[in-house]
């Protein structure tokens, strides 16, 4: 079983995972808000270069170089940010960080090349396959499936997470696929530890969003093993996580990780 350890930063909590061990890394709290990714980086690796995105709600995965044109990394306005949802290093100390509020912050580490990706995975994010993508475009840089090591950060859990059968089908459309909402909805139902959970409202369901980027993962033929998912719900959990669906503030918590030097 893969482990979750809370470290401490000037009296501040922030999450790492065992699986992800080699590499210098963290799923931040809310207490850090609003430093940058380039104050966290000082955190975790002070020589490493930083780099973050304008995120969207889509599948875009970019690497340090695209965004480098586009990127004024000391600035914190998104407009000056390239528009995406994950980051892919080529580099050796290259921090690549997302934001999140409620969506799924993944990080991925390569044990063998060292290299790392960061991905919001949003509902739409998933629905898009982004974190396939982002493992593609990993594979395109030399990865091997069985060489990654891929941990789910605090997301809102899915007893809380209510959304419509039309959302639910779209999500859902990325293992299961379908033209038809019902069908989808009904096949999500059957499968064993079902991302879905009944709602007494009418044309509502309850979706847990990780299990649905674990089973994309896994269809790639990722075994379980490779994968761990933090046992917190940012809904559930305010003392340590913004939640935008029960603050509706825009305030994040960002998660990061550094690729090695090999």
């Amino acid at each position: 079983m893969h482990t979750w350890h809370w470290s401490n930063w000037q009296g501040m909590p922030y999450l790492t995972c065992s699986l992800l061990e080699p590499w210098s890394h963290g799923f931040f709290t809310q207490p850090f808000w609003p430093r940058s990714p380039q104050e966290l980086t000082q955190v975790l690796q002070p020589e490493a270069s930083v780099y973050r995105l304008k995120q969207v709600h889509g599948n875009t995965v970019l690497t340090p170089q695209e965004i480098e044109s586009k990127l004024s990394s000391d600035s914190d306005d998104d407009s000056a940010l390239a528009a995406a949802d994950g980051l892919v290093s080529e580099k050796a100390l290259q921090a690549v960080w997302v934001a999140s509020a409620d969506c799924t912050p993944v990080l991925i580490g390569d044990v063998n090349t060292g290299q790392v990706a960061a991905i919001h995975a949003g509902w739409r994010g998933t629905a898009k396959k982004i974190v396939p993508q982002a493992i593609a475009r990993l594979q395109a840089q030399g990865s091997k499936l069985e060489n990654l090591r891929i941990a789910m950060g605090p997301a809102i859990a899915g007893e809380v997470y209510q959304v419509s059968v039309e959302v639910a089908a779209e999500i859902g459309a990325s293992i299961i696929p379908h033209d038809d909402e019902q069908q989808i909805v009904a096949a999500l139902h059957e499968l064993a530890n079902s991302p879905l959970i009944a709602d007494s409202d009418p044309g509502k369901v309850r979706v847990d969003v990780r299990r649905v980027n674990t089973l994309q993962i896994e269809s790639l033929g990722i075994s379980g093993e490779q994968i761990a998912i933090a046992p917190y719900c940012t809904y559930q959990t305010p003392e340590h996580f913004f939640s935008y669906r029960r603050e509706q503030q825009k305030k994040v918590q960002w998660s990061g990780i550094v690729s090695l030097k090999y």
